[in-house]
């Protein structure tokens, strides 16, 4: 197989990506579940336009890359849900490595070794550029989740000490947006959609 083949083999399989739903809502659209592709291109909107929140100086070329590229695993893997038992998000991570290997693996091997290694960088927050991606990675469902009041977290019973944990990446990482995800979390338990322990 060519250079081109393995290219256009590993576009083939993002179309894939479109079937993986998650357990986000799209309230725009009947309040059917989001789909992974979805999430990917919306968190990359989203960083462009909250990159001036970054506390340190962030490449959003890389940014953008790596949140194009975090969810690809899920082709294979699956979503879990970020408020799973500890057990299926640990079981998650190997999962999604093998995912990695075999997917990327269909680029040619500078790509897949440039892809992989930005892959790996995202999931360990490992640079400033990764823990700005990865806030907002955690940043969007909490939108989500507020403006379709209380969303799944009201319908899988997730409690404030769960959605402060979840978008803690902010603190360091946007602290202007770090404090805008504690008042709506504040509110998102007012309303009763977070549970109050």
């Amino acid at each position: 197989m060519n250079k081109l083949e393995q290219q256009l083999a590993f576009i083939q399989e993002l179309d894939r990506l479109k079937a993986i739903y998650r357990k986000a809502k799209v309230k725009a659209d009947q309040n059917r579940y989001e789909n992974s592709a979805e999430h990917s291109w919306h968190i990359t909107l989203m960083a462009q336009v909250l990159q001036p929140y970054a506390a340190d100086t962030v490449n959003i070329g890389r940014v953008v890359s790596m949140l194009l590229l975090h969810d690809i695993v899920e082709i294979d893997a699956g979503d879990t849900f970020a408020f799973a038992d500890q057990a299926l998000l640990d079981a998650q991570e190997s999962k999604e490595l093998e995912a990695a290997n075999r997917i990327f693996g269909l680029l040619p091997q500078s790509q897949y070794i440039a892809f992989k290694t930005l892959w790996l960088e995202f999931e360990a927050a490992t640079s400033e550029d990764a823990r700005f991606a990865k806030a907002m990675d955690r940043m969007l469902p909490l939108v989500q989740n507020m403006q379709n009041n209380g969303g799944s977290w009201q319908e899988n019973n997730v409690k404030r000490s769960q959605a402060l944990a979840r978008n803690y990446y902010l603190k360091d990482a946007a602290p202007t947006l770090w404090q805008y995800a504690c008042e709506q979390i504040d509110l998102a338990t007012k309303n009763g959609w977070l549970i109050d322990e």
